[in-house]
């Protein structure tokens, strides 16, 4: 891959209990935050918050995960972004935060016929 190529990122939250609306807070500012640097593609963020399962028995905690997928403008902007104090404002508290934090990244495949 090219390091000037966009790179899809699909970040995974796990925010500790209580701090939903401070997460939420924060993550209105992360896009906008890497969107300034110049670090990500135009295309905004889609945010999701998990749901509290409805099924007896189940585990808790879905409710305390997001996630957030948008594109690096290339396969260096998280390395620049380690670098910038106008980032690194939303990612300290975010990871103050989260008990997990995971971000893969992923190519998008074209597998489907026109």
């Amino acid at each position: 891959m090219k390091a000037d190529q966009a790179v899809t990122v699909i970040c995974r939250y796990t925010v500790k209990a209580g701090h939903e609306a401070e997460m939420e807070n924060l993550l209105s500012k992360h896009w906008p935050a890497l969107h300034a640097q110049g670090l990500v593609t135009e295309d905004r963020p889609k945010i999701y918050r998990g749901l509290a399962s409805k099924k007896p028995g189940s585990t808790p905690g879905a409710e305390f995960v997001y996630i957030e997928i948008f594109a690096w403008k290339s396969e260096d902007a998280p390395a620049t972004a380690h670098q910038l104090p106008e980032v690194m404002a939303v990612w300290e508290p975010m990871g103050a935060i989260c008990d997990q934090m995971d971000f893969p990244h992923f190519k998008l495949l074209n597998l489907l016929p026109a």
